[in-house]
C-alpha cells in the first residue's frame, strides 16, 4: 500500500497525541477537583461503585474508538492505494466477419452465423464488425463493441440466408413487408455495377475489410473470417493474392473457411493467399464442423493478441470507510449509554 498525501499521516500523528494529551489533563482536573460533602458514603455503595466501573469503561471505549476515528479520517485524507498490473490481451482485438453471400455458400454461412454468436457473446471490449459482399462489399456493422447489436445482427443474417434457402415455403408464412426485406437484406447493394463486373469477387470483399478497420497504424490484433467457394466469376479490382499482400501490409491475419464443393485450384489459391497473412483455411466438414472450426478460430486468434499490461492505481478507501463510519456509530451509541448512566 502507498499513499499520495503522506504528510497526512504526520499531521494525523501530531492531533492524535494533543487529543490524548488534553484529556489526560482534564481527567486529572476532574479527578482532584473538590467533591460534595457526603460522597464519602455514597462511593461505598455496591450500586454506585458498579456505574461508577461502567462509566469509565464506556468512556475509555469512547476515547479510544474517537482516537480510532480521527486516525482513519487522516488516513482517508493521505490517499491510500495500490498499483496493480492489469492484463491487456481480452482488449484489443478487432474481428471482421466477411461473408460472400453468393448462392453456393448460404449453407455455409447459415451455420457460420449461428455459431459466431457464441463468440461474439463471449468477449470482453473486443470490437466486432460484419461485412457482405458479392460484387460489391456492404458492412452491416461496422467494428463496435455493442454485442447485442452485433448478435441482432447476426439474427437477420441467419433469417435471410434461411428465407432464400428455402424460399418457396417461407414466403407462405410472412406477410408482404416481411418478405420484400428479408429477399433483400443480404441483396440490396452488393450487385452495384455486377452488369460489367460479374460476381463473387472475393479479392474486392477481402481488401474492403482491410480498410474497414479504422486507425491502421495503431497496434491492435485485427483478423478478418472470411467465408467462400472462392467461385470468382468477374473481374475484381483487386485479386485475393493482392488483398492477402494488402493483410500483410496492415498486419490483419485472416482465417479462411471454404466450402464442400469447392474446386481444388480454387482451394489451392485460397489456402495458399491465407497462410501468408499468418492465419489458417478450413474446409468445411473436412476440418470438422462449423462449430469446430469457429472454436479452432477464436483459440488461435486469442493467442495471437500482444500481451500488453498496464499499471493502474487503485485506491483503497473501501476498508478505512467502513471503520471510520463503525466508529463514528459505535461513539454515539456510547455516548448515549453514557448519559443514561449518568442519569
Amino acid at each position: 500500500m502507498e499513499l499520495r498525501n503522506e504528510y497526512m499521516i504526520v499531521v494525523g500523528i501530531v492531533i492524535l497525541l494533543l487529543v490524548i494529551f488534553l484529556g489526560k489533563k482534564s481527567y486529572k482536573e476532574y479527578k482532584d477537583g473538590k467533591k460534595f460533602v457526603g460522597m464519602s458514603y455514597i462511593e461505598d455503595e455496591p450500586y454506585f461503585k458498579k456505574k461508577v466501573r461502567t462509566y469509565g469503561i464506556l468512556c475509555k471505549l469512547l476515547v479510544g474508538f474517537t482516537i480510532i476515528a480521527i486516525g482513519v479520517s487522516f488516513l482517508l485524507l493521505a490517499r491510500p492505494y495500490k498499483k496493480q498490473v492489469v492484463d491487456k490481451e481480452k482488449y484489443n482485438r478487432d474481428i471482421i466477419l466477411c461473408l460472400d453471400i453468393s448462392y453456393s455458400v448460404d449453407e455455409l454461412n447459415l451455420e457460420l452465423v449461428d455459431n459466431l454468436k457464441e463468440t461474439v457473446n463471449s468477449l470482453k471490449g473486443e470490437r466486432f464488425g460484419i461485412m457482405i459482399f458479392n460484387c460489391s462489399a456492404v458492412m452491416l456493422s461496422p467494428l463496435t463493441d455493442d454485442y447485442e447489436y452485433i448478435i441482432n445482427t447476426l439474427d437477420e443474417l441467419k433469417k435471410s440466408i434461411a428465407y432464400r434457402m428455402d424460399e418457396g415455403e417461407a414466403a407462405d408464412m410472412l406477410d408482404n413487408e416481411n418478405w420484400f426485406y428479408l429477399s433483400s437484406y443480404i441483396v440490396e447493394g452488393t450487385l452495384g455495377g455486377n452488369e460489367d463486373r460479374g460476381s463473387s469477387l472475393i479479392g474486392d470483399g477481402l481488401a474492403t475489410s482491410v480498410y474497414n478497420f479504422p486507425n491502421l497504424e495503431e497496434e491492435r490484433t485485427r483478423i478478418v473470417i472470411l467465408s467462400t467457394d472462392n467461385d470468382l466469376q468477374g473481374t475484381p479490382l483487386v485479386t485475393l493474392s493482392q488483398a492477402a499482400d494488402l493483410c500483410i501490409k496492415n498486419n490483419v491475419v485472416v482465417y479462411g473457411i471454404g466450402t464442400n464443393e469447392m474446386l481444388k485450384e480454387d482451394i489451392e489459391e485460397m489456402e495458399a493467399a491465407v497462410l501468408k497473412t499468418g492465419g489458417s483455411f478450413y474446409l468445411q466438414e473436412k476440418s470438422g464442423t462449423v462449430e469446430q472450426i469457429v472454436q479452432e478460430i477464436e483459440k488461435k486468434g486469442k493467442n495471437l493478441v500482444k500481451g500488453k499490461k498496464e499499471i493502474r492505481e487503485v485506491e483503497l478507501v473501501e476498508i478505512p470507510a467502513i471503520v471510520l463510519f463503525g466508529s463514528i456509530f459505535i461513539m454515539l451509541l456510547f455516548m448515549k449509554i453514557t448519559k443514561v448512566s449518568e442519569q
